[in-house]
């Protein structure tokens, strides 16, 4: 989980070598586990070994990005519309805490907070479909794309818009309106497709660029 926030989060950047011993000084733990660990990044695509190179950060194209965000964008809004007609009264009360939690996090501008629960609220939505194919298919595509989805949040306004979409989501769901979900959901992740594409072409400042306003 370490090496995995690691790399969403961009302390290991795509492309970059990954050196078991400085890793395994670094999080404090053997090699062995290291690579275990190194392993399971690998099957869910976050990593890849390369000849002579060894493991390394894996590295997306712009193209490869988009045609990634466009079957993400699918898989996101058919687990909407499914889980409209399936989710129960307690898991939607449980998405409106995480929604609340998220936007508190958000308030503060801490982005490794807000990204763990938004995450987590898009689990819990395709969960809810109720359908092991779907999540399986959504699980292994989401893992390449989670450096980007993360990423996308370093343009203040891109992030504000992206909570009302949150927050659009929920009431949609409650409301059990599968069509509207489907199109939110959809228009959601053409959004970060949209943003991590411009950032590939000139690269964003970062974190810097979220920085609480001063007084």
């Amino acid at each position: 989980q370490q090496l995995r926030e690691l790399i969403v989060e961009g302390a290991l950047g795509a492309g970059e070598k990954l050196n078991e011993r400085e890793l395994a000084a670094r999080l404090r733990v053997s090699r062995t586990p290291l690579r275990e660990a190194l392993k399971l990044l690998t099957a869910e695509g976050l990593v890849e070994h390369l000849p002579n190179r060894g493991a390394i950060v894996v590295e997306l194209s712009a193209d490869d990005v988009a045609h990634a965000f466009e079957v993400m964008a699918a898989l996101e809004g058919l687990s909407g519309e499914l889980a409209c007609a399936r989710i129960g009264a307690e898991e939607i009360a449980e998405l409106r805490a995480l929604n609340f939690e998220m936007r508190a996090h958000h308030a503060r501008r801490d982005l490794s907070a807000y990204y763990r629960v938004n995450a987590q609220i898009h689990r819990c939505i395709n969960r809810a479909a109720r359908n092991p194919v779907l999540t399986q298919t959504y699980d292994r595509l989401n893992a390449r794309l989670q450096a980007f989805r993360f990423r996308s949040n370093f343009d203040r306004e891109k992030w504000d818009v992206a909570v009302r979409e949150h927050d659009a989501m929920i009431e949609a769901l409650a409301a059990r309106d599968s069509a509207r979900l489907h199109r939110i959901l959809v228009e959601h992740l053409e959004h970060k497709r949209d943003v991590v594409l411009a950032q590939m072409k000139e690269p964003a400042e970062g974190p810097k660029a979220i920085a609480p306003d001063v007084e």
